[in-house]
């Protein structure tokens, strides 16, 4: 047992999926287009042309899915509702079977003893939204509250744990500025715009959520650990930027009421004059939360560069005179991903210090690795995956033993997936799926993590 770190009496270890990634059946019981169905068709946009269309068909296969959890003795498992399903236009009648679908899930889980945790967007934006301006405008805004009232008031007696967003930064800088994910749009003060309006959005959603009487809610973020690639003031100032775009552009408004006082230096021009930011906004923002979920995979080293576009008229959001550059000597993921489990302790050490008391008690709702994954004997033998778990949640339990309040851990993820424009490529589960049979086998990953929950019963 000496293998498992051990963790305090109603610490929560759990698993994590996402509705895109997993549900397949886009097109059934009255499910509206998202975002990513229609970035997924566009030709060239995501590897090998691969869609979500029928991904790990969960929507049928949920029941099995739920079995694996039971076995594999998680405390929560955290899914997505996918808005199209809810509310197919994004505005106007709400969908009753969409609803059903997450109400059966729901009581499965309950049913096998699983708490089920709610994420109310994990990108799958209706595409009658994005047509009318996306995230780009206030009123997505105004309709995600629309709909978060619709889910709470199905399944807020049911749900304790809710996250209005997952990782808006993949929403608002790889959707509207990298173009990497859906809508696939290269913007500057678009990507901005869609930064704050998420941000809005949100806050709309904590007073739904808080009106329905649910018990616990909170964002999720994927925070980063900047690196800087030398000793230089350059590079460190670079480290500076790389913070304000990944993470302060977050959690100064969430947690601290404020915009982050380095985005001028880190916008320049696309910063000046935003007239999407409103009176009061910050107030809604900075609603209390019950928790703070973070997401983390990986380090980042970055160096001072120059503008890529010196017209800031054409400058993308993510221009910001830094660059990612590698991190030599350390094992990389089948990401690309550098393995520096201590950074993680770094990371959520440093977060406790800077927020103190306005930091609200944290849940790791995400982690994991992508590795080269083979089928041996009918067996997924995934050295690589679990000596990552085990490394990550030792350093967690590292964060924790220096102070930092850590309430729960969920592996990323449940099953191998739809892993966005990397398509069916990428493998994150600890239960592979064969795409072509959709049997499901469990890997040595998920029999090491299993060992690791019994471990910490009394």
């Amino acid at each position: 047992m000496s293998d498992f770190p051990s963790f305090p009496p109603g610490f929560v270890l759990g698993a994590a999926t996402a509705s895109y990634q997993i549900e397949g059946a886009v097109s059934e019981d009255g499910r509206g287009p998202s975002i990513w169905d229609t970035y997924s068709h566009t030709p060239g946009l995501v590897e090998g042309g691969d869609t979500g269309d029928v991904a790990c068909d969960h929507y049928h296969r949920y029941r099995e899915d739920v079995a694996l959890l039971r076995d594999l003795g998680v405390g929560s498992y955290r899914f997505s509702v996918a808005w199209p399903r809810i509310v197919p236009d994004g505005v106007g009648p709400v969908n009753p079977e969409g609803l059903d679908f997450y109400e059966r899930l729901v009581d499965e889980l309950l049913a096998a003893g699983v708490e089920p945790a709610a994420t109310l967007y994990h990108w799958d934006l209706p595409q009658a939204l994005e047509d009318r301006g996306g995230w780009r405008v206030r009123d997505t805004a105004e309709r995600f509250a629309e709909y978060t009232a619709a889910v709470a008031e199905r399944l807020g007696d049911r749900v304790p744990r809710w996250i209005t967003l997952n990782e808006p930064w993949c929403s608002a800088f790889l959707g509207y500025s990298v173009g990497r994910h859906a809508p696939g749009a290269r913007e500057g003060r678009g990507a901005l715009a869609a930064a704050h309006h998420l941000l809005v959005g949100h806050g709309l959603a904590v007073r739904a959520l808080r009106a329905a009487g649910v018990r616990e809610v909170g964002i999720t973020l994927n925070l980063d650990h900047h690196l800087p690639a030398t000793g230089s003031a350059a590079d460190r100032a670079a480290v500076i930027r790389a913070d304000t775009l990944h993470n302060l552009v977050w959690t100064e408004p969430l947690l601290a009421g404020r915009y982050p006082d380095t985005e001028q230096d880190t916008w320049g021009e696309l910063i000046t004059g935003q007239d999407f930011r409103r009176d009061g906004d910050l107030d809604l923002i900075s609603q209390p939360l019950d928790f703070l979920g973070v997401n983390y995979y990986r380090p980042i080293t970055v160096a001072d560069a120059p503008y890529r576009e010196s017209d800031p008229a054409r400058r993308v959001a993510t221009d910001n005179r830094y660059e990612e550059v590698p991190t030599p000597g350390v094992r990389h993921t089948a990401m690309g991903w550098p393995v520096m489990p201590h950074t993680l302790t770094d990371l959520l050490v440093d977060l406790d210090e800077q927020y103190g008391d306005a930091l609200p008690p944290l849940h790791i709702t995400e982690n994991g690795s992508a590795e080269d994954d083979r089928v041996t004997d009918g067996a997924v033998h995934d050295p690589d995956r679990v000596a990552y778990l085990r490394d990550h949640l030792t350093a967690l339990r590292a964060a924790m033993d220096r102070g930092v309040d850590v309430r729960g851990y969920y592996v990323w993820s449940l099953l191998d997936n739809f892993e966005w424009a990397y398509g069916y490529g990428k493998r994150f589960g600890i239960v592979r799926v064969d795409y072509a049979t959709q049997r499901r086998t469990p890997k040595d990953s998920y029999h090491w993590y299993r060992r690791m929950i019994a471990a910490q019963r009394p």
